[in-house]
């Protein structure tokens, strides 16, 4: 009888300390992080267009300027609370992956140059550039494969 009260004690504060998620605000919330930030994005699209840039130079630029804003609101701890609010819609774009290394490496930089900022840098993002970039190796390979093989002209 006592072991049923603790197991019953410890499931009503397991229910009061466990964060009560409401998708439908959630997913609110991540459309519009993530539709400003696409907006931001476009916007700069658009300016570099106008300015003359052919579309893929612009495109670079777009991504560069996003990194760079990303970085920053980082480094001044705004990009973070942005991200608790609106979850995966700031996490997913390339402003997410930004934030993912600068994050590290401010919060370990007391650490030194080499052992902190250099090994921790890629704490985050090293698995999604490594998968990344293996995919990307396989994925070739196996089109290489496929075209000399005659099966893709």
């Amino acid at each position: 009888m006592d072991k049923e009260r603790q197991q019953q004690a410890y499931e009503n504060y397991v229910k009061k300390k466990t964060p009560v998620h409401n998708l439908p605000a959630n997913m609110g919330k991540a459309f519009i992080a993530g539709g400003v930030i696409c907006t931001v994005g476009q916007a700069v699209l658009n300016i570099c267009e106008k300015l003359g840039l052919d579309k893929d130079v612009s495109g670079g630029w777009t991504s560069m300027i996003l990194v760079v804003i990303s970085v920053l609101l980082t480094g001044f701890n705004i990009y973070p609370r942005i991200a608790k609010w609106g979850g995966a819609g700031t996490l997913v774009p390339i402003t997410g992956f930004a934030n993912s290394v600068a994050a590290p490496a401010i919060e370990y930089k007391k650490e030194g140059q080499v052992m902190g900022i250099g090994c921790k840098i890629f704490t985050i993002a090293g698995p999604v550039i490594l998968y990344g970039i293996f995919t990307s190796w396989v994925l070739g390979f196996g089109y290489w494969l496929l075209k000399v093989s005659g099966i893709i002209a």
